[in-house]
């Protein structure tokens, strides 16, 4: 019968508990891999050394799993070198961190550095990742250290100064400048924090900039972008937003190819300026003017108003200062507006908090933040195709409070965001993982059931539609969409569009006004108090039965012990075809015992046997029920509303420990452990309810009492 121990329960209650003592510190950043920058560069300042990251080693692990880590021809000659063993007079930043410090190397993660290049655009983001204060020369040790957002917290990624080179030359990330080594430490510091430099192979560009700022990202395709999209593209970078493009190309192998106008099929690209100017040919109408980055620091768009186009021609030369127009093979240049609509799919935009782009008002957005797992068996439950499971993902109950101020919109409703984000794939890609694809649907909660916290049923999801949903389930690390709502109370069920698929994820919702959001959890209770076998009044001629059959099966003692029940049990339950089992184990059967033994002495007397008889009757109607097609065996799913019926309401992590200790490996779950659940259930309520006698739901233990109960149930 699986096993989860129970070290993996109490270590997910200890950080549970870490977490919510940490809610609202969410701004100093937690260590990643338990190291502390400044306790680790005093140890090495005091003794005289140099740093050396023992938990991303310079070794070819950290290369990679795949393609890096076993391209040995070239993987030989790879050196792990220090920034002062390159060069003579190394630098961390030299003469200010600029866009034109990113150029990347033999690793597909132009994504990445187009993040790179719009962070540099905004100071204050940029050193808030990039802590100021580190150098080559002053308090040097080898370390240096970077802050990235991971999943609702900030975490500080301490890494040595050993870049893996090629012939004297770093072999991913450099700058333009020979000594600058800022950007390879912090390409370092984001593959330490996937597992390696190879993880980072092909990406979204929203990824990095979400992990450089905590934002939240929109997208907008170019054939339905909205009217406004200059404006929004302007106002995004005049508030800090990240701001990034591609070009999609159907054949893979089109992947990172140049077109004849210089463009790059497949390729991110970092949207760096958005402005206007007026030709002097042209007194009446503005050009409007895009300016991007490509980040291979070369490879650039030659068609009009390119570096040495005509176009430039007809600027003055104040217009084209304003631009800082430059001719140059640095892979930044400019194009108009109305070209890059034509030549480009898609833009993606990271706004530090979601204001609406769409009028001149700052808004001050609400954020609630929930982190949750789907787990197979029990909280996978896949998407609407999948109706019998649906239900069981996890849900969030979203209350919006207030409509929009807004004096332009007669509808009463409320702007929020949510983003849906899958954790942890890209570091487990070394494992077989790939990114899910997941989305997301809103339903709203009908008035008469407003408050009501309890987890939706099967039911409710057969009978209503969803109120709105995130337009595609997709295979990205995130799902993000906006929505306008009347308001009132809805619930969110995020979810992976397969049933099965195990997996963490944040969820995390952005109203202009006030909202709350919270996970759905039923309150842990039995329906009844589990009574004690009661005494058996004046004797029917059924009960004279009962005794008579009862006192055959006891002997003289009129007690039972395990192996007698076990023995007359199986007896009878062998014999019902329906439930294709092959009895109960001697295991479940002290449990049973345990359960209704009310005297102690380990033996089933004549109204403990009746009891328990009652009890097993009426849960084996219920198996029956799910197990219409008599195979003897009903899914874990079927399992939630199985425990239900038999009265008992559980969360989310109390149906994933069920699953994990009474299902097989195909998710199934047979009679012995049916009854084996049920009759553990019945016996810790039991417990609990004898030892919280002034009913508050809350005991206190001590070792002694605690492991009495738990060996006993």
């Amino acid at each position: 019968m699986p096993y989860s121990p129970p070290g993996f329960f109490c270590d997910r209650l200890i950080r549970e508990r870490e977490r919510r003592d940490g809610e609202g510190s969410v701004t100093k950043p937690l260590h990643f891999n338990g190291q502390d920058f400044s306790t680790l560069r005093q140890e090495c300042l005091q003794r005289k050394g140099l740093f050396e990251d023992d938990s991303f080693p310079a070794t070819v692990e950290s290369l990679g799993f795949k393609e890096l880590g076993h391209k040995s021809n070239k993987v030989k000659n790879i050196v792990w070198k220090r920034p002062k063993e390159i060069c003579d007079n190394p630098q961390f930043i030299v003469g200010g961190a600029s866009r034109t410090d990113i150029c990347q190397g033999d690793l597909g993660d132009c994504w990445l550095l187009a993040a790179i290049a719009c962070l540099t655009l905004n100071e204050k983001l940029l050193f808030r990742v990039v802590p100021q204060e580190q150098s080559f020369s002053e308090s040097y040790a080898g370390i240096f250290h970077f802050q990235f957002w991971r999943y609702g917290d900030w975490v500080d990624v301490v890494v040595d100064d050993r870049i893996p080179t090629l012939n004297n030359q770093l072999v991913f990330t450099k700058s333009a400048e020979r000594n600058e080594f800022w950007s390879a430490l912090l390409e370092k510091a984001y593959a330490k924090l996937h597992g390696s430099y190879e993880a980072l192979k092909g990406g979204n560009t929203t990824e990095a900039m979400e992990d450089f700022t905590g934002g939240v990202t929109e997208f907008y395709e170019m054939k339905e972008a909205p009217k406004e999209l200059y404006k929004t593209m302007k106002k995004a970078l005049e508030r800090g937003s990240l701001m990034g493009c591609s070009i999609d190309s159907l054949v893979p192998a089109r992947f990172e190819t140049r077109t004849t106008t210089g463009l790059v099929k497949g390729h991110a690209y970092s949207v760096t300026a958005v402005d206007e100017c007026r030709p002097s040919q042209q007194k009446e109408s503005k050009v409007r003017l895009v300016r991007l980055r490509n980040p291979w620091g070369q490879v650039e768009w030659n068609g009009p108003w390119s570096d040495n186009s005509k176009e430039w021609a007809t600027l003055s030369k104040a217009e084209k200062e304003k631009l800082q127009h430059q001719s140059a093979e640095d892979g930044e240049f400019w194009m108009s507006f109305e070209d890059f609509k034509k030549n480009y799919t898609k833009i993606e935009i990271c706004n530090l908090t979601p204001d609406t782009l769409e009028d001149d008002k700052i808004h001050k957005w609400t954020v609630s933040v929930n982190e949750g797992r789907w787990l197979r068996g029990c909280s996978a439950g896949g998407c609407r195709n999948y109706p019998d499971t649906f239900w069981t993902n996890p849900q969030y109950r979203l209350r919006l409070l207030e409509e929009d101020d807004d004096p332009d919109d007669n509808e009463v409703a409320c702007t929020f965001v949510v983003s849906l984000m899958q954790k942890n794939r890209r570091r487990e890609r070394k494992m077989g993982a790939n990114l899910f694809t997941i989305g997301f649907s809103i339903y709203e909660v009908p008035k008469e059931m407003h408050g009501n916290k309890q987890h939706l049923q099967k039911d409710f999801f057969l009978l209503n539609s969803s109120k709105a949903r995130s337009k595609s389930y997709i295979n990205l690390r995130e799902v993000t969409q906006r929505f306008r709502l009347s308001p009132g109370e809805y619930v969110i069920v995020p979810s992976t569009y397969e049933p099965h698929q195990e997996g963490e994820f944040i969820l995390r919702v952005f109203s202009e006004k006030r909202n709350t959001s919270e996970e759905i959890e039923n309150r842990i209770e039995a329906d009844h108090p589990v009574p004690a076998p009661a005494s058996v009044g004046e004797e029917s001629e059924e009960d004279h039965h009962f005794r008579t059959i009862f006192q055959e099966i006891a002997g003289e003692d009129m007690e039972i012990t395990a192996n007698k029940l076990k023995n007359v049990l199986n007896r009878v339950i062998t014999e019902r075809k329906d439930l294709n089992t092959v009895g109960f184990s001697l295991e479940s059967c002290r449990s049973m015992i345990a359960l209704m033994d009310m005297d102690g002495t380990g033996r089933l007397n004549l109204q403990e046997f009746r009891h328990l008889w009652n009890k097993i009757k009426q849960w084996e109607g219920i198996f029956k029920h799910y197990n219409a097609d008599q195979s003897g065996i009903i899914n874990s799913y079927e399992m939630r509303n199985a425990v239900n019926d038999a009265g008992f309401r559980l969360n989310n992590q109390l149906y994933h420990i069920i699953t994990l200790r009474y299902a097989n490996e195909n998710m199934n779950i047979d009679f012995d452990s049916f009854i084996s659940c049920l009759v553990r259930l019945e016996a810790m309520f039991r417990a609990f309810q004898a030892f919280d006698q002034d009913g508050d739901g809350t005991i206190r233990l001590s070792v002694l009492e605690w492991l009495q109960l738990t060996m006993y149930a």
